[in-house]
C-alpha cells in the first residue's frame, strides 16, 4: 500500500521509535570501537529492523516505521550528518522535571561554528532500506529546524550568521533536499518532529525566552515559517504531519496547553495534520482544537509512552468523546503520545508492554472509526 495520499494521520498510529534491543545496542558499541566491521554491523541492524517491522505488521498499526534503529536519536543525526556544529553539546535554558520532583539537565544543542549544510543523507538510505522491508504504508522521520535553535540566538555568537532568519533558512534548506532525496526514494508519508514550539506553550519557558532577550511569539512566527520553507518542495503525493512533543521523559520539558500556539499553529502550517500529545494533563485540554481546519487530522496522543500501565478501551473512547466537542470526529485519529524510546539510551517500558499498548490502539481505532486504510 505504497502508493496515493491517502489520508494521514491513519485512524491507529504511533509515534516512530521503539526499545533498541540490547543485541543492536551491543553491535553499535563494537561497531564504535572497531570491534564490528561496518557491513556486519549494517546486517545486525537490518536485522533489528525487519523484527520491529513484523511487530507492527503483527498488531495492523497504520504506519510502519524502522523504529528508529538507525539513529542514536530523534535528533542528534541532523548535527552529526551535517556540516556547521560544534561537536560539543551546550547547557539548555530547559530542564526535565522528573516525577519525583528533581530536575535534569539534557544535552543541550550545539553551536553553530560555520555554514550549514547536508552532508550527507539524513535518513533517506535508512528509508530505502525500511521500504524495502515491508509492502505496507511506510513514514520516515525527520526533526523539524527549530530544534537546532532551542538554545536560542546565542548559538549563533560564532557562526557565520548574522540573524536567527537566516540560519533557519540554511536548516530549511538542508531538509528540503532531504525531503526531495526521500521522495526520489519513494517515500509517501513524512512526520516531522517539532520541540521548540511545544516548549513555548509553557508561560515559563516563555519568561526563559525574554530573559535571554527573545521574543516568543516571534520563534513560533520564525519556526512556522522554517518548517513551510522545508517541506515547499515535497510532491504532491507526500504526507507530511508534525509532531509536538513537550519532552519524552517523565513530566518533561514544559507544561501548558496549546492555546498560546493553536490558531497560528494549525492554520498557518502547509501540513497534513498533527500528532499532538494528550496523555497527561501537562498538555492541557482539547478547545484548541477547534482552530483546526476542516482539511487537516489530528492523532491524538492518548497512549503514553512512558507510564507502565495499560490503557483501558473505554477510558481512551471516552477521551476521544470528549476531544469530539471540539473537533468533528471525522478529524481524529489514535496515537501514543510519543515514540517509545526517544534515544537508544532511553529507558523503555518492556516490549511486551509496547505491543499491548499499539494492539489498544488498533483495538480502540477500529472500534470507533473502523480501520480505513
Amino acid at each position: 500500500m505504497n502508493a496515493g495520499n491517502i489520508g494521514r494521520p491513519l485512524r491507529a498510529e504511533h509515534v516512530g521509535s521503539f526499545p533498541r534491543p540490547p543485541r543492536l545496542l551491543r553491535a553499535r558499541e563494537d561497531y564504535a570501537s572497531g570491534k564490528l566491521g561496518k557491513e556486519e554491523f549494517k546486517r545486525t541492524e537490518t536485522d533489528c529492523i525487519r523484527d520491529i517491522v513484523a511487530l507492527q505488521d503483527r498488531v495492523g498499526i497504520g504506519a510502519i516505521t524502522d523504529g528508529e534503529y538507525p539513529k542514536t536519536s530523534w535528533r542528534e543525526f541532523l548535527f552529526e550528518k551535517c556540516a556547521g556544529f560544534d561537536t560539543e553539546p551546550t547547557v539548555p535554558d530547559f530542564k526535565f522535571r522528573l516525577y519525583d520532583g528533581t530536575e535534569l539537565t539534557y544535552p543541550g544543542e550545539p553551536r553553530v561554528v560555520g555554514k550549514v549544510h547536508r552532508r550527507e543523507p539524513l535518513s533517506a538510505e535508512d528509508f530505502t532500506v525500511l521500504n524495502g522491508l515491508t509492502k505496507r504504508q511506510t513514514k520516515a522521520n525527520l526533526p523539524a529546524p527549530s530544534i537546532a535553535h532551542l538554545g536560542g540566538d546565542r548559538l549563533l555568537e560564532r557562526s557565520v550568521y548574522p540573524d536567527r532568519k537566516s540560519f533557519l533558512a540554511d536548516l530549511s534548506s538542508v531538509v528540503r533536499a532531504e525531503i526531495v532525496d526521500l521522495a526520489r526514494r519513494g517515500c509517501m508519508y513524512l512526520q516531522m518532529d517539532e520541540v521548540p514550539i511545544a516548549v513555548l506553550c509553557d508561560p515559563k519557558n516563555r519568561e526563559a525566552v525574554k530573559g535571554r532577550g527573545e521574543d516568543p511569539d516571534e520563534l513560533i512566527d520564525n519556526y512556522i515559517v522554517a518548517i513551510n520553507d522545508s517541506i515547499s518542495d515535497k510532491p504532491a503525493h507526500m504526507s507530511v504531519c508534525v509532531h509536538l512533543c513537550r519532552g519524552n521523559r517523565d513530566h518533561g520539558m514544559a507544561d501548558g496547553g496549546y492555546e498560546p500556539v493553536a490558531e497560528r499553529l494549525f492554520n498557518k502550517l502547509n501540513v497534513d495534520g498533527f500528532f499532538l500529545e494528550y496523555d497527561t494533563p501537562r498538555a492541557g485540554d482539547f478547545t484548541p482544537l477547534r482552530f483546526v481546519p476542516k482539511t487537516k487530522k489530528v492523532a491524538l496522543g492518548l497512549v503514553s509512552t512512558k507510564i507502565a500501565e495499560l490503557e483501558t478501551v473505554e477510558s481512551l473512547k471516552r477521551r476521544i468523546d470528549e476531544a469530539s466537542r471540539s473537533i468533528p470526529i471525522e478529524q481524529l485519529c489514535l496515537s501514543a503520545q510519543c515514540g517509545f524510546a526517544s534515544s537508544s539510551r532511553a529507558k523503555p517500558l518492556p516490549m511486551d508492554l509496547v505491543e499491548r499498548k499499539l494492539a489498544r490502539i488498533v483495538e480502540v481505532a477500529n472500534e470507533v472509526w473502523g480501520l480505513d486504510y
